[in-house]
């Protein structure tokens, strides 16, 4: 039986981690927006294609992210929905164009979201990533692979993460605001590990 998920939740909450087990559990197709866009950089919209906003630097406006977004759903049998939508005017045309099966809410609270966000390190030879807290080196500060040092990037500072949880807000309650009304909502504790986070969306799946 295939599947119509749209995964919701802050920068941190474990989106991705999730999207791709349950893409890989119920071979659902993992449709982000940027890869959406990148897959389909030259369909033409009404506005222009991606690729024109892409290449000039600019934002794809709503309208052709909608138009591409919903091409890449069209395409797939079964699908993780995961980074759109990103406002109410996103979500209100997901509702007309897709019946969804699950919307569910990875609700984590924002300091264990900072925690989280700041946590990555990268190595500064290879590019490894790590994380303090849930994927650290053997040896605190020194790449597993190559010896190298493990730096924090600039957008993983404490003022980045909280900034980007200031926009993520401002933008995205209205979206949770609209599922909850809809009746479609399901909430699960983000912070609990990732399996149980997994069993319970799966139990929540297993319902439908």
């Amino acid at each position: 039986m295939s599947h119509h998920v749209l995964l919701l939740g802050a920068p941190g909450a474990g989106k991705g981690t999730q999207s791709k087990k349950l893409a890989a559990e119920y071979d659902l197709e993992h449709v982000t927006t940027g890869d959406a866009l990148r897959a389909r950089k030259d369909m033409e919209t009404e506005y222009g294609t991606p690729r024109e906003y892409m290449e000039a630097g600019e934002l794809v406006p709503d309208p052709v992210v909608n138009e591409i977004v919903e091409a890449a759903l069209s395409d797939a049998d079964g699908y993780v929905l995961d980074g759109y939508p990103r406002n109410l005017e996103q979500a209100e045309y997901l509702s007309e164009i897709t019946d969804l099966d699950a919307v569910i809410f990875l609700d984590v609270d924002e300091e264990v979201l900072v925690d989280r966000l700041t946590g990555r390190r990268v190595c500064d030879d290879c590019g490894a990533n790590y994380h303090v807290e849930f994927a650290p080196p053997e040896e605190p500060g020194v790449c597993d692979d190559c010896g190298g040092e493990l730096v924090q990037r600039e957008d993983d500072t404490e003022e980045t993460a909280r900034e980007r949880l200031s926009v993520y807000r401002e933008n995205t309650e209205p979206v949770i605001e609209h599922f909850r009304q809809t009746g479609d909502l399901v909430e699960i504790d983000g912070e609990a590990s990732p399996e149980e986070v997994f069993d319970r969306i799966t139990d929540v799946l297993e319902e439908e």
